[in-house]
């Protein structure tokens, strides 16, 4: 293939691009993976459901506590009727005797009642204080991921401005390069991340690997504008070195009995 040098120099502009645009896509997935902000979401997760279940038991607490006041009352107010009951005089003896049995066995279960109450408000007290440390926690917890969150959008904001500028920067780069050059770049692009590399003396910019005198003597003798590619990696090797007159010289017998 036959391309003007300076088309084919336009390759190396092209590949920096693509090279540019490789590393924002990397950027941009090491983001989506960044363990910074998966950290702090499950952390966030875990103290919400903690709290959610500190809050269900708190619920459960108060419903027994309510229940035993519920039983205290009763016995409270059975206890009240048979003293009242006493107090008229109206019941026989053998009813007293009854009466200051039953008030005896209301006397043991509100006192049974009671102890019950003051436990569950101790453990009421103690899960409260528990469901307020974890709301504080919840609460720093939305600020850490509040701030992750800010940075990665900061973050990605730059990497898609730099992307589309990138991009722009491409396309009017590639308008003015033959077709035929940019079709052969974009098919050994495809397969490789390098697809145009500078040769420095005699080693490729893209494989970096050093080429022999003997295989210099094509290179340096082809007309300036063919289309070169390295043997090893396929890329187009850009030739930005050229003899400023002259056939280009020869290796010697010695370079080449080297490589025989």
């Amino acid at each position: 293939m036959k391309a003007d040098l300076f088309d084919q120099r336009r390759l190396l502009e092209l590949q920096a691009v693509d090279t540019q645009l490789s590393q924002l896509a990397q950027r941009r997935r090491k983001l989506d993976a960044d363990p910074v902000l998966a950290t702090a979401q499950q952390r966030l997760r875990a103290l919400n459901d903690k709290a959610a279940n500190l809050t269900g038991d708190l619920a459960d607490l108060d419903r027994d506590i309510e229940r035993v006041e519920r039983e205290v009352e009763l016995v409270t107010k059975r206890a009240d009727g048979d003293r009242a009951r006493m107090a008229s005089g109206a019941a026989t003896a053998k009813e007293l005797e009854g009466l200051q049995s039953e008030l005896e066995s209301l006397a043991r279960r509100q006192g049974t009642l009671e102890d019950d109450e003051l436990e569950l408000m101790e453990r009421r007290e103690g899960l409260d204080a528990e469901l307020n440390d974890v709301r504080r926690q919840v609460e720093e917890a939305r600020v850490v991921l509040g701030d992750a969150e800010a940075d990665r959008g900061r973050q990605i904001g730059e990497i898609d401005a730099e992307t589309a500028e990138a991009s722009s920067t491409r396309e009017a780069l590639a308008i003015n390069i033959p077709d035929r050059l940019v079709e052969l770049y974009e098919r050994i692009h495809a397969k490789q991340p390098i697809a145009a590399a500078e040769l420095v003396g005699r080693r490729c910019g893209s494989c970096r690997i050093e080429k022999p005198p003997a295989d210099m003597i094509p290179i340096r003798s082809a007309p300036i504008d063919e289309v070169l590619r390295c043997e090893e990696c396929g890329c187009v090797l850009i030739r930005t070195e050229l003899p400023k007159s002259g056939p280009a010289p020869l290796a010697s017998q010695d370079e080449l009995k080297k490589y025989q």
